[in-house]
């Protein structure tokens, strides 16, 4: 059935860039429609010098209920909401946005809880497994929370800039304490689980997040990037004969999550 846009409908969006990659309007509509809610969610191309104006002019717009903040705008968009939850706070990043009716802005989290979820749903427990996690920014902070939530039995973060891996470490060490978590090199070797928590692989001609000649069949690779579906380490990774793990079951499993969020109701 076709959305009908009328002045009732409350609006919600997606702030990206690049935008044009994302699931998310496909995704949240359906939603939307499965929940009977007169409601319709927008792509917003916007670049990071415009991010601050952007956040203020949705202050002011009445009729929206939130929108969704993605690649690169996590971090940033952290300190440009008026309240944000504790998880979002450890994280150091804020993927979905409730506007309230006096116009604040209230950001939570939900890339990790999605991701962990996206794994169970397809199969794959992560608990008590080892895991190298490739990447140190937003996503990639949510992911490593929820991993050791889960109760990994280690966990490798690895990035180019070695601090931010290390600084991450420290964070997750200190939230969930118990777990084993450490900087590692981009090494996917004796890991049950990979996961590429970088954009690497998101545009044709991107650098491999890992040198794939060190995978193996007993290592399951998992992506966080939706489009394209089949990125180049997917690719390569099932040449090796990798179990792998598309980036679109995060999305999938989150949906229910970002959408009672920013319409009002309670996440469960």
């Amino acid at each position: 059935m076709s959305l009908m846009i009328t002045g009732n409908t409350r609006l919600f969006g997606i702030v990206a860039d690049p935008i044009t990659q994302v699931r998310t309007p496909q995704v949240l509509n359906a939603w939307f429609e499965a929940e009977g809610l007169d409601a319709v969610l927008v792509p917003m191309h916007v670049a990071e010098d415009g991010l601050a104006a952007v956040f203020d002019a949705l202050r002011k717009m009445q009729n929206l209920g939130g929108f969704i903040a993605t690649v690169p705008h996590k971090t940033r968009a952290l300190e440009l909401c008026d309240e944000v939850s504790a998880a979002a706070r450890a994280i150091g990043a804020v993927n979905t946005v409730r506007r309230e009716a006096d116009g604040r802005l209230v950001g939570d989290m939900f890339d990790g809880r999605g991701f962990v979820e996206g794994l169970k749903a397809q199969g794959h427990d992560p608990a008590a497994k080892s895991v190298l996690l490739v990447g140190a920014g937003g996503a990639a902070a949510a992911i490593a929370f929820a991993l050791a939530q889960a109760g990994v039995q280690r966990l490798s973060i690895a990035n180019r800039t070695q601090a931010k891996a290390q600084a991450m470490a420290g964070r997750v060490s200190q939230g969930v304490p118990g777990v084993q978590v450490d900087a590692a090199a981009p090494d996917p070797r004796g890991y049950d689980i990979v996961v590429n928590a970088t954009s690497l692989g998101m545009k044709e001609g991107d650098a491999l997040p890992l040198d794939t000649s060190l995978l193996s069949p007993s290592n399951l690779v998992a992506e966080i990037i939706m489009k394209p579906e089949m990125t180049a380490l997917l690719q390569a990774a099932q040449e090796r004969g990798c179990r792998i793990h598309l980036g679109r079951h995060m999305l999938d499993e989150q949906v229910r999550l970002m959408g009672r969020f920013m319409t009002g109701l309670a996440v469960e």
